[in-house]
C-alpha cells in the first residue's frame, strides 16, 4: 500500500512541493449530474444502500475520475454516516434532503450520546476505502473526509437540514454545556473515524465545515474551529512512511482564513467569495490553498468557463513555494452539464504549468 499514486501532483500541491500543474478535483464530483452515477444509484435502491455497499460505493467514485482525468478521487460516503452510527436513525426523503428519526435536544439525548464502534458501525466505510484503493491500482490519491463536529451538530439537533438554525443556536445560547458535550463526543467520533479511513488507504482528509461560517467569530472559535484544531490534533498524520496531508474547508470562513490557517492543517478550502491572491497575502504560504470557482460558472459557455478557470489560477498566481488545488467553491450542482467539467478540467491542466516554472 506504501507506494506514491503515479499522479501525486494533489498530494504535493498540499505539501507545497514542487508541481508540474494544478491538480484539480471537485467537490460532490460523484454525483447526480453525471447518467452513469444515477444509473448505479437506481441499480442500489437508495442513497444510502448506494453509500452503505463497498462495491457500489466504489464504483461511484471511481465513475468521475474515469471520465475525466481529475488528479485525485474522493471516497463516496456521506457526512451523516457519523451520527447515523450513534444511533439517531438516519434517513434521506425525497426532495426533503437528510432527517434524523432521533434528534438531540434534551438533556437527555445529550447525557446517551456515545461516541460509536467505528470498526463495527462503520465498517462499511473503511471497506468501501480498501476496495477504491485496490480499484485506483495507484492511479491517483484517495481522499477521506468527514463533516466538522459542529457541521454534524446542525443536523444532529436540528434533525435536518435548517434554514437559520434556531434550535442548535438556542442550544448554543442557553445551554452551551450541552453543544459542547455534542461536540467532544462528534470530536471523538470523526478522530476515529478518519484514523480508520487513513488505516484502510486514504492519502489525504478534508473536514467539511459547511455550516461553520453562520457563527459569530466568537462563536466559530469556541465551537467550531477548537473542535478541529482537536481532530487534526489526534490524526494520523504519517502512515505507512507517507505524510496524509489534512484540508479544513469551512464554507462563508473565508474572514477566518488566518485563524483557520493556524489550526493545524495543511491547506485550507476557500470559497468563491475570497480572493485567492488575498488569502496567499495574509497566509503567507504557510498552508496550500483549495478552490475556488463559483459553481454555477458551470453553467455558462466553454469560453466563459476557460476564461474564469484561468483568471482562479492567475488570482493563485506563480505558484513558488505555495501549493494550490483547484477546486469549486462548494459541491458541484446536480444540473451541471458533464461536457463542462471536461471543459474546466483540459483549461486548468492546459494553462497551469505556466505557473509551476
Amino acid at each position: 500500500m506504501t507506494m506514491r499514486p503515479n499522479n501525486d501532483t494533489f498530494l504535493k500541491a498540499l505539501l507545497r512541493e514542487k508541481c508540474d500543474f494544478t491538480p484539480v478535483w471537485l467537490m460532490r464530483q460523484a454525483g447526480r449530474y453525471l447518467a452513469e452515477y444515477n444509473e448505479t444509484r437506481s441499480k442500489a435502491g437508495s442513497f444510502l444502500k448506494l453509500a452503505q455497499s463497498p462495491a457500489l460505493a466504489c464504483e461511484v467514485t471511481l465513475q468521475p475520475v474515469e471520465r475525466f482525468n481529475l488528479d485525485a478521487a474522493i471516497l463516496f460516503s456521506d457526512i451523516l454516516t457519523v451520527p447515523d452510527a450513534m444511533g439517531l436513525d438516519l434517513s434521506f426523503k425525497a426532495g426533503e434532503g437528510p432527517k434524523f428519526a432521533k434528534p438531540v435536544r434534551t438533556e437527555d439525548d445529550v447525557a446517551s450520546l456515545r461516541v460509536p464502534d467505528i470498526e463495527r458501525k462503520l465498517r462499511y466505510v473503511t471497506d468501501a476505502v480498501s476496495e477504491i484503493r485496490r480499484a485506483l491500482n495507484n492511479s491517483v490519491p484517495l481522499i477521506g473526509f468527514s463533516g466538522s463536529p459542529f457541521t454534524l451538530a446542525c443536523y444532529m439537533v436540528e434533525g435536518g437540514s435548517s434554514k437559520d438554525y434556531r434550535t442548535i443556536k438556542t442550544m448554543m445560547y442557553t445551554r452551551p454545556d450541552l453543544l459542547h458535550r455534542i461536540l467532544s463526543i462528534n470530536a471523538q467520533s470523526v478522530t476515529e473515524y478518519l484514523n480508520a479511513q487513513i488505516q484502510a488507504g486514504v492519502q489525504a482528509i478534508q473536514i467539511f465545515d459547511t455550516w461553520g461560517g453562520t457563527l459569530s467569530e466568537p462563536a466559530f472559535k469556541e465551537f467550531s474551529l477548537a473542535y478541529m484544531q482537536k481532530i487534526i490534533g489526534g490524526l494520523l498524520r504519517n502512515y505507512d512512511g507517507e505524510r496524509i496531508p489534512v484540508i479544513v474547508f469551512t464554507k462563508g470562513g473565508g474572514q477566518w482564513l488566518e485563524l483557520i490557517a493556524s489550526c493545524g492543517t495543511d491547506a485550507v478550502g476557500l470559497d468563491w467569495t475570497s480572493s485567492l491572491a488575498k488569502a496567499r497575502k495574509q497566509t503567507q504560504d504557510r498552508v496550500a490553498l483549495q478552490g475556488n470557482l463559483d459553481p454555477m460558472v458551470l453553467f455558462g459557455s466553454e469560453n466563459l468557463i476557460r476564461q474564469e478557470a484561468r483568471r482562479v489560477i492567475e488570482d493563485f498566481g506563480l505558484v513558488g513555494n505555495g501549493g494550490h488545488v483547484f477546486n469549486l467553491g462548494h459541491g458541484i450542482n446536480q444540473f451541471t452539464p458533464p461536457e463542462s467539467v471536461s471543459i474546466l478540467v483540459d483549461e486548468v491542466h492546459r494553462y497551469s504549468p505556466a505557473f509551476h516554472r
